[in-house]
């Protein structure tokens, strides 16, 4: 087993960490400094997509990690328009990615920072995440390919940059074009400029140390490789730190904000994440990288997710958080739709892998 690793990804995640911990104490929703589910669902809200109104918000973070990874990829030579390993099947990965990571309430950058800030809500979803990378690292070993990606002309790499770029210039240019929450989770941000500075240093170092939260522990379960685990492990710790530091922390279970207390399905819906993620390569934050550098699969899959958390609010699917003593959690029909989300992604795995020993 490998355990060494790079300055790089070490101090990406430590910044990243550091970052994600003091961007709640400036504004954005406590233990959501950073949450790549939780702010492309509040993108989704503002462009009207969901009419959830507490959770919609033209969240500048998003923007600045696909820019800061375009930014460093440029600067480094290592931009390249690509794509055509199965969009379609990405885009539908990504919408069910998103149907976890909304059970779960966050993704698992947000599911490490709750960790880091003592909600213990979050162990289910840990254990159910690793199990879910684990079940993803046995389709790869079983022969599930996505196909080869190629050469594309550059417009197709650069769709949803101009996309992310053309909202926020609309929400900030013309006031009240797009919709905002005045209470709960989406009425909390902090200022725009902070926000997009954070999201573009935040995707440029994570551009340049590979950081991924699912191929971290991929890479540890397949290949017994650490490298990019140590990224995790350095964003945990310095989210802690700052965490405490800033009076952040509460350990335990109950009063954790945004979370839910049941843990049978923060359990499932992180493990439906972590397959999805693994099968995609990589968590929603590298997706965000990866189209940033080039990928137009990626920014297929992030549309994916858009899609996936807009359908996850229209049809109440989405957990909702523990309230007055009153455990919260996936309806009925958020039960369903998880189970049968787990089977529609083990029969796209399956097949993909049948293809692929056919070949």
């Amino acid at each position: 087993m490998r355990w060494g690793t790079s300055l790089s990804v070490v101090l990406a995640g430590a910044l990243f960490g550091i970052l994600a911990a003091s961007l709640s104490k400036l504004g954005n929703p406590p233990n959501m400094g950073v949450c790549v589910a939780c702010f492309l669902r509040d993108i989704a809200g503002a462009l009207g997509l969901h009419n959830a109104e507490k959770v919609q918000y033209m969240r500048p973070e998003i923007v600045g990690f696909v820019l800061g990874a375009y930014i460093s990829a440029m600067l480094f030579g290592e931009f390249k328009p690509r794509g055509g390993s199965s969009p379609l099947l990405r885009f539908v990965l990504g919408m069910l990615l998103m149907f976890g990571a909304l059970v779960f309430l966050g993704c698992p950058a947000r599911m490490m920072l709750r960790l880091s800030a003592g909600d213990m809500t979050a162990v289910a979803a840990l254990v159910g995440w690793i199990v879910g990378v684990y079940i993803g690292v046995q389709f790869f070993k079983a022969g599930f390919s996505l196909g080869a990606a190629s050469k594309v002309y550059s417009l197709n790499a650069i769709v949803l940059h101009l996309f992310l770029v053309t909202i926020l210039l609309l929400n900030l240019l013309i006031p009240n074009i797009l919709r905002s929450s005045i209470s709960g989770p989406g009425a909390m941000h902090t200022n725009w400029l902070i926000s997009l500075c954070a999201g573009l240093l935040i995707g440029s170092l994570a551009q340049r140390g590979r950081l991924c939260f699912a191929g971290g522990f991929r890479d540890l379960i397949l290949i017994g490789d650490a490298h990019l685990f140590w990224g995790v492990i350095s964003f945990f710790i310095s989210a802690l730190i700052i965490n405490i530091a800033l009076g952040q922390f509460n350990f335990g279970i109950s009063n954790q904000p945004v979370a839910h207390s049941a843990h049978i399905w923060n359990f499932a819906g992180m493990m439906l994440a972590g397959i999805c993620a693994v099968l995609i390569g990589g968590c929603p934050l590298r997706q965000l990288v990866l189209a940033g550098e080039g990928n137009s699969d990626s920014a297929l899959t992030v549309f994916g997710m858009l899609f996936g958390a807009a359908l996850a609010h229209n049809l109440k699917l989405a957990a909702t958080p523990d309230a007055q003593g009153i455990i919260g959690g996936p309806s009925i029909h958020g039960k369903v739709a998880l189970l049968i989300a787990i089977c529609a992604v083990i029969l796209i795995a399956s097949i993909s892998r049948e293809k692929t020993e056919q070949s």
